[in-house]
């Protein structure tokens, strides 16, 4: 999927269980008895391990809009790259690349 209308197309597809997602994900991401800022940041963790390049230009973007800060963004980057070594690096690189980016498109972002 390369662009917006994929994914509204897929969304108009398959509603209920795309629908679910993002309701999943309002309710998971949202303020609890952890602030929503460091459950992006565990979910920008995950996607850097999980290696999914739409899941992380997606979660930057989440952790720019919620004020995370360039020394969290790297501290993550740290626990990022040594839970999963060279792999995790060459992934963190290419977040670190999407964080230093102004604008981040959505269109091609699962998340």
């Amino acid at each position: 999927m390369d662009s917006k209308s994929d994914f509204k197309d897929w969304r108009e597809f398959l509603p209920q269980t795309t629908g679910n997602l993002l309701k999943m994900r309002q309710k998971a991401y949202s303020d609890g008895s952890i602030d929503s800022k460091y459950k992006i940041l565990m979910a920008l963790g995950m996607a850097i391990v999980a290696k999914c390049e739409p899941c992380i230009k997606s979660y930057v973007d989440k952790a720019k809009e919620a004020g995370i800060s360039d020394d969290e963004f790297k501290e993550l980057l740290e626990v990022a790259i040594t839970f999963s070594g060279c792999v995790g690096e060459q992934w963190a690189i290419i977040a670190w690349n999407f964080w230093n980016k102004n604008n981040i498109s959505k269109a091609d972002s699962c998340c």
